[in-house]
């Protein structure tokens, strides 16, 4: 079957494949398949009974494997470079597409494979406007899945959660509580499954070990102490040529769990929360970033600034050019989370083996973080459309690769574990949703730290689990020299052993799932004018009292009621 994959300089052509072709039988695209889904060509060889039974398990089972291939028509999320696939594979045909269709026997036929952004909305408001979307649909924020279930276009998913998925993927689920699986339900009926956002830890500090032993200096204790490395990095020009630059950073100051080269470890130190709704010392509701404790990290950060601790050429950059910096082996701190090593100090890596990147977490700096909500308008989900008739193929999925292909000693799995080790980004997956335990990064970091010291069995780890182990010990033993190896390494063993000797646990986020928290595009760029500038010393910190005045005045002082409304 001629396969139509929607490429970012095609979309319109591909649209209109999407709006006349995704209706009807299994696929939408062999009108030789029968309303259950069987090919006619083999079901006629086969008893009749037997045949129907096994659709029948199929349907109501989370791994009952279907007797003749489901097809299912397909728009996802895609990564950048092809979401770092191994050269030959590609969206519908890798480790993850093989696997299920050796496990349960489907396969997706993408409509449309987009970045999100621009383009994928585009796709989305034009499937929306014209009723009419692919069997199964990753769908980008609450708001968007809200808009699908008014419109009545997808399915309702509650007996298929039930039936189909295992009791791991309900545990997963109920390990978020019962926030996430409510943001999914209208009316008492789930219509979508949710990605899970895993704890991702703390940021931590990456700081250049090599350069701090290269200059004789002591290794940090305190955020104090590392800022004066980062300083004695650049007052001695360790890369040389007087290109030495000190902390990364972003003109977004704020990375969350997802972006690269934010401070967020510095507002952290104060007890402040940007770009975050929290709750203060008195309980009551406010923005993060008009508080005191925010103030004062802009502060802080404008004597790093006058210091030439944080890069002096920060406001001219943007995240290319500070990946560069990186390659180049120009720049040696920056903030990230456990994940770092995997994008972008990878980069570094790549370009020199020899540049050894090392996590520090300083307990004190992080025991006054506030309490802060989480709104779901940014959430990811996965839906199907309204009539397909296999809708059960959503939760056999998560079930396939979330559980079975982790937790069961399966051989056709090694290779989508295999998939973490070396690097290959979610996008990858057909419906690019994760399905975790919100503690499933320190359970894991925890088996692979007792196997590598001998405590546990390699046997007892989980197929994903041991993937890991591999990895990391052949990077310990030599015998891995790749960058994915260190990756593996640096982020699974060092950053979450540093994590977890921290103690410190993320507070539990507030679920702002009915409120209309979103801050208007007018107050971020105030909020970032004003951040930038009393960093840059282009205004004065006090000039922070004049924004925080203008933000309520611009819209902050109803929008901060509303939420506080809808807390109560």
């Amino acid at each position: 079957m001629k396969r139509r994959i929607l490429q970012f300089t095609a979309l319109a052509a591909a649209l209109i494949f999407l709006f006349s072709g995704c209706s009807g039988s299994v696929s939408g695209l062999n009108s030789d398949v029968a309303e259950t889904g069987k090919s006619s060509e083999n079901a006629g060889t086969a008893d009749s009974e037997s045949v129907q039974a096994a659709w029948d398990e199929a349907a109501r089972t989370p791994l009952g494997k279907y007797p003749d291939t489901v097809e299912y028509t397909l728009g996802k999320i895609a990564g950048a470079n092809n979401s770092n696939l191994p050269a030959g594979d590609t969206y519908e045909d890798n480790a993850y597409t093989r696997y299920l269709k050796e496990v349960l026997n489907i396969q997706n036929v993408d409509i449309f494979e987009l970045e999100a952004g621009g383009s994928y909305e585009e796709a989305l408001e034009m499937s929306i406007a014209d009723r009419s979307i692919p069997d199964v649909l990753v769908v980008n924020g609450r708001d968007n899945l809200e808009r699908l279930v008014k419109a009545g276009l997808i399915e309702d998913l509650t007996q298929v959660y039930e039936e189909c998925t295992t009791d791991v993927i309900k545990e997963m689920y109920d390990s978020y509580g019962d926030d996430l699986l409510g943001s999914a339900t209208f009316d008492g009926k789930l219509y979508a499954f949710p990605n899970t956002a895993i704890d991702d830890g703390h940021m931590l500090l990456w700081l250049r070990s090599d350069w701090i032993r290269k200059l004789g200096l002591e290794e940090p204790r305190t955020m104090d102490e590392a800022m004066q490395i980062i300083k004695a990095f650049v007052d001695n020009d360790i890369a040389g040529d007087g290109k030495t630059v000190g902390l990364a950073c972003s003109t977004g100051l704020i990375a969350g769990s997802s972006e690269t080269y934010g401070v967020d470890g510095i507002f952290t130190k104060f007890g402040s929360a940007p770009e975050k709704w929290i709750l203060d010392d008195d309980g009551n509701v406010v923005y993060g970033s008009v508080t005191p404790e925010t103030k004062e990290a802009l502060r802080y950060l404008n004597q790093l600034y006058q210091d030439g601790v944080l890069d002096s050429r920060f406001l001219l950059r943007k995240t290319d050019n500070i990946d560069e910096l990186l390659v180049n082996g120009y720049c040696g701190a920056a903030f990230g989370r456990w994940w770092a090593p995997n994008n972008p100090l990878i980069l570094s890596y790549s370009a020199d083996n020899s540049a050894e990147w090392k996590p520090y977490l300083f307990a004190e700096d992080v025991t006054d973080e506030p309490q802060t909500f989480e709104s779901y308008d940014e959430w990811m989900y996965v839906v199907v459309r309204k009539g397909y008739e296999h809708p059960e193929i959503v939760g056999k999925y998560v079930s396939a690769i979330f559980d079975y292909s982790r937790y069961e000693d399966d051989h056709y799995a090694s290779e989508v574990n295999d998939y973490f080790s070396i690097n290959v980004d979610p996008t990858a997956r057909p419906m690019n949703i994760n399905v975790d335990y919100i503690d499933a990064l320190y359970r894991c970091g925890d088996n692979l730290q007792k196997a590598l010291n001998g405590e546990i069995s390699v046997t007892e780890l989980s197929g994903l689990e041991k993937s890991y182990y591999n990895t990391c010990r052949s990077f310990l033993n030599g015998n891995l020299t790749t960058a994915n190896g260190w990756a593996a390494y640096a982020s699974r063993i060092q950053a979450v052993e540093v994590l977890n000797n921290a103690g410190i646990r993320e507070k539990p986020a507030i679920p702002l799932s009915a409120a209309e928290s979103e801050i208007p595009q007018n107050l971020q760029d105030l909020e970032t004018s004003a951040f930038l500038k009393i960093i840059a010393g282009e205004e004065p910190v006090d000039y922070f009292d004049t924004f925080v005045q203008e933000w309520y005045a611009g819209g902050g002082e109803e929008l901060t009621e509303n939420v506080r409304n809808s807390y109560q």
